[in-house]
């Protein structure tokens, strides 16, 4: 445990320091233990296991362009993702990991206690046991803090969720050398480093924002992100009408998508070290050779998907009905699970949208993009993850609107409260990964020292 962030910053240095990482861009054909099959062009793994990489065709009216094709990322085995918690003094702390992935632009970065896919903890790789996988695997009911299953990018990847989890450790926990203890506040304060935390934890950690917790300040204001008299409190819209608005959206709209061999993926070129886009937009696929002296495998070879610059993920908020509110967008990508998921405003990389007709730019970006310095409530740049996408960042932000946007809300948009957002994060499929790694930084502020059962509470 540390006093204070200097303390974890010197011990996130060290760790770096002790181990070596050597991350090399290889051509796709001679990624060791992967194979390109010479009639589809599609990439996969010898084992037949952790993922593979395919075309998709999409059709879809929900979207400003109603087809295409792309790479997509197969993996349908769910991972799991989890922090195990435990009481210091009344205080909780969260097991973090220094964690190095070879898509991380700063390679070391902090995940839960516990980050692995089915085929990493059942060993296929026939490397080391994953640390902590018995703390997750059948816990005791009565230590499960949260649990539920959770979509992850839609844009790259097909259908693809993990079981995200945190369970509370009773009696002593050994701590190995590259995890450490960290209390709720201090993660807090990380989540405002850029770079620090990593995807990985967000989405686990905004299983804290659906716990009560104590107020908050967003926008001047202060606010519950539970409330025990409910999430509808001062919200424009109830819970029942944001549901109704939300079905009626995935049924009014249609996704329908179909796996195409990768060779035959119109707009995309295949070259040695890369299959992009022939207008250079979106993002490539690459390929890497890995070493780490710190991991279950010391060495290994992957293909990755690398976007094309720096994305961005904006929620625009305001008051209304003097209850602060952010602007949702029912959201479709090419691998969504069921059509739409709630989405933050903006969510997109600009650079693939320069030089495009308004028309098939994204609602809302030049506002977020010429927003004034001091409408940002939140701006930090954060990675996305570094197991499967190469130097994936976004820059995560909140503006606040002020009376610049009416209460009105376009086709597709809804205004709903933090509260109300966090009420859905124990459901599968609603909120989508960057909104839950929004409202993870957002409700950092909330969380208590004091961590009781199955809920947060302020002591």
């Amino acid at each position: 445990m540390f006093r204070d962030l200097t303390e974890f910053h010197a011990w996130f240095d060290e760790r770096h320091r002790a181990n070596a990482y050597r991350v090399v861009p290889t051509a796709l054909d001679d990624l060791q233990g992967w194979l390109v099959e010479p009639e589809t062009g599609n990439i996969r793994h010898r084992s037949g296991r952790f993922f593979r990489v395919e075309g998709l065709r999409v059709h879809t009216d929900n979207r400003s362009v109603n087809s295409w094709e792309q790479p997509i990322i197969v993996q349908p085995e769910v991972g799991i993702l989890g922090i195990l918690t435990k009481d210091f003094g009344g205080v909780p702390h969260c097991l973090m990991q220094a964690k190095m992935e070879p898509g991380n632009i700063n390679l070391l970065q902090l995940s839960p206690t516990l980050q692995a896919t089915r085929s990493n903890y059942t060993r296929v790789h026939d490397g080391a046991s994953v640390p902590y996988l018995d703390y997750f695997l059948s816990p005791d009911r009565d230590r499960v803090v949260f649990d539920a299953l959770q979509s992850e990018q839609g844009s790259w990847f097909l259908c693809k969720r993990n079981r995200n989890m945190i369970v509370r450790a009773e009696g002593d926990v050994p701590v190995r050398e590259d995890y450490c203890w960290l209390s709720l506040r201090q993660l807090g304060e990380l989540l405002r480093e850029d770079n620090v935390i990593n995807m990985d934890t967000r989405t686990v950690l905004s299983g804290m924002s659906s716990l009560a917790g104590p107020g908050g300040g967003v926008g001047g204001r202060r606010h519950r992100p539970a409330d025990d008299r409910g999430p509808d409190v001062g919200a424009m819209h109830t819970t029942e009408q944001i549901l109704s608005w939300f079905t009626e959206t995935k049924t009014r709209h249609r996704l329908e998508r179909e796996l195409i061999p990768l060779a035959q993926v119109r707009q995309w070129v295949r070259e040695p070290y890369r299959i992009a886009h022939e207008q250079n937009r979106h993002f490539s696929v690459i390929g890497v050779d890995v070493q780490a002296t710190n991991r279950e495998v010391a060495q290994w070879s992957q293909p990755m998907v690398a976007p094309r610059g720096r994305g961005l993920v904006a929620f625009v908020g305001r008051e209304i009905n003097h209850g602060f509110h952010v602007l949702v967008h029912a959201r479709t990508e090419a691998g969504s699970f069921d059509v739409v998921e709630i989405a933050p405003t903006v969510q997109c990389i600009p650079d693939s949208y320069r030089d495009v007709p308004d028309a098939v730019r994204p609602t809302y970006l030049d506002y977020v993009l010429n927003a004034r310095p001091e409408q940002h409530l939140l701006d930090v740049v954060l990675s996305e993850e570094g197991g499967r996408f190469y130097h994936a960042e976004n820059r995560y932000l909140v503006v606040n609107s002020g009376d610049d946007l009416p209460v009105e809300a376009p086709e597709g948009f809804l205004w709903m409260t933090l509260a109300q957002l966090a009420n859905l994060v124990p459901y599968s499929n609603y909120l989508n990964v960057s909104t839950r790694s929004l409202l993870s930084c957002l409700h950092s502020e909330w969380w208590s020292e004091s961590l009781t059962g199955p809920t947060l509470v302020r002591a």
